[in-house]
């Protein structure tokens, strides 16, 4: 059996998003969770410990800028990667600021995501 590379939750309101990345992940040999807003994440943070988060900026009931604030209330080592659509530059360095470790604009590709868990996995 291959080896886990690690737990990964996803933050993302968008159905189609979330399945797309959990797909890639598990092909990785990830452990996925899923989150549908800013509100979610943190919950499901605290009760699965991912080593990894991808969030969403753009989200109903708690911005992804929100959620990274209290993620990283919770846990000053929290590893979030942000992903965004155009036109969020302004919220992008915001988050950078706020404690993200690097950002991916949507749409992105495999080779991506993959560079990003093999780093954090090591």
């Amino acid at each position: 059996m291959e080896k886990k590379q690690g737990r990964v939750l996803i933050c993302d309101d968008s159905l189609l998003v979330r399945k797309k990345l959990k797909d890639i992940l598990i092909k990785a040999g990830c452990e996925v969770y899923e989150a549908r807003n800013g509100k979610e994440v943190v919950e499901i943070y605290q009760s699965s410990q991912p080593d990894l988060v991808f969030m969403d900026i753009v989200m109903p009931e708690a911005d992804g800028l929100e959620a990274l604030k209290n993620l990283k209330a919770l846990d000053k080592n929290a590893h979030v990667i942000m992903l965004s659509s155009l036109g969020t530059s302004e919220k992008l360095i915001q988050a950078l600021k706020n404690g993200a470790e690097d950002f991916i604009q949507k749409p992105y590709t495999t080779e991506q995501i993959m560079q990003i868990v093999a780093k954090i996995a090591k």
